[in-house]
């Protein structure tokens, strides 16, 4: 009988170490995956605000070097990207985040006409002079 009992005081301490572990291990489970959902918004919008930039740069360099020259950027799109349009003078993409819809613009000193990538990938995107405005195709 005196064995019985040590046995289920042992597992009775068993039983509140685990639950002790287990109130601890959920909030930090949960601050880890907020934690690196908000970094990966951060680091997708940032990737966005680079390619729009690197975009913007090589149009204004190949408009002024004149018709025919162009170049290729290879990029690499983020899962979270709902809209990329190419309007006038500027390229903007919107992107998904928790708090809405943000809008990633980019403005240009040389008219853009042509199509972007929203899909995750890696993409070639050429960027061509042409005689009053610049190009931009991507495959």
């Amino acid at each position: 009988m005196h064995n019985a009992k040590k046995e289920a005081q042992i597992s009775v301490e068993y039983l509140v170490i685990i639950g002790f572990v287990t109130i601890i291990t959920i909030p930090l489970i949960i601050i880890y995956y907020t934690f690196t959902q908000e970094s990966n918004e951060e680091i997708a919008s940032t990737q966005i605000s680079q390619i729009a930039k690197k975009i913007v740069d090589a149009a204004e360099s190949v408009y002024y070097l004149g018709e025919p020259s162009q170049t290729t950027l290879r990029v690499n799109i983020p899962n979270n990207v709902l809209l990329a349009n190419l309007s006038n003078y500027e390229v903007v993409f919107k992107v998904k985040t928790r708090s809405g819809v943000v809008d990633v613009v980019q403005s240009s000193d040389v008219n853009i006409t042509g199509s972007l990538p929203t899909n995750k990938s890696t993409y070639l995107i050429t960027i061509k002079a042409e005689s009053n405005y610049v190009n931009i195709a991507y495959r």
